[in-house]
């Protein structure tokens, strides 16, 4: 994760920015900048925003030497920490701390609209990749803690796989009987001992004698032709 690591890096940077006392709040409508003294900042540098892990941090600096003035750690935008003001889109109230457990609010103001503009944008843009990340460790930690789906064989497991209308090199199918061989016209084979074409008597009866072969002479235009 991010907020494990001491890297710090810079989100937005502006030359000049204003900062401003202000009196404590009456009520709870927020904020109003025409309540401060324009005019007249208690002091003006250069701001930077930067990041370490999930929290920002604004620091105010000197333009020249680069000196801490004040520094407000932002946990969440929006939120206690950085306050827009009702009035205005160039002006701000942030809570500053001095490390030691004190803090106080002051006026923050931009001289150009699209200075105080970056400035919110860079806010945004941070806390939105923080919960981004949040909810991505989230999914990780769900996925690491759900059971894992188990495909594979159990020792001793077997599978039965049954396939049905193979065909055998002699053209039938397996598990079926072979087929018979059907004579002309679709008759059976007559019985043993019985000859094709004859006719089967019942029990007792003899045989009827076949008849005896005849000599037949013919001529024919000369010619003789014996016909048995």
């Amino acid at each position: 994760m991010a907020e494990d690591s001491g890297y710090e890096s810079i989100l937005c940077v502006k030359p000049e920015v204003h900062v401003y006392k202000i009196p404590p709040r009456a009520t709870n409508r927020g904020y109003r900048a025409a309540d401060w003294k324009l005019d007249e900042p208690a002091w003006s540098g250069r701001m930077k925003i930067t990041a370490m892990g999930k929290k920002a941090y604004i620091k105010l600096e000197d333009k020249i030497s680069g000196e801490l003035f004040a520094q407000a750690p932002v946990d969440q935008y929006p939120g206690i920490a950085v306050e827009a003001v009702t009035d205005s889109s160039r002006y701000f109230v942030i809570r500053i701390e001095d490390g030691n457990g004190r803090h106080a609010f002051i006026g923050l103001g931009f001289a150009d609209r699209g200075d105080s503009f970056d400035f919110n944008v860079a806010l945004q843009d941070h806390f939105k990749w923080v919960k981004q990340e949040s909810e991505l460790a989230k999914q990780e930690a769900n996925q690491s803690t759900a059971p894992k789906l188990d495909l594979g064989f159990k020792e001793g497991q077997t599978i039965k796989i049954s396939i049905g209308n193979i065909k055998k090199k002699d053209g039938t199918s397996q598990g079926g009987a072979k087929a018979r061989p059907m004579g002309g016209g679709g008759l059976l084979p007559p019985p043993p001992g019985v000859k094709a074409g004859g006719v089967l008597l019942p029990p007792g009866a003899q045989q009827p004698a076949p008849p005896a072969q005849t000599s037949t002479v013919m001529e024919l235009t000369g010619r003789l032709y014996i016909s048995l």
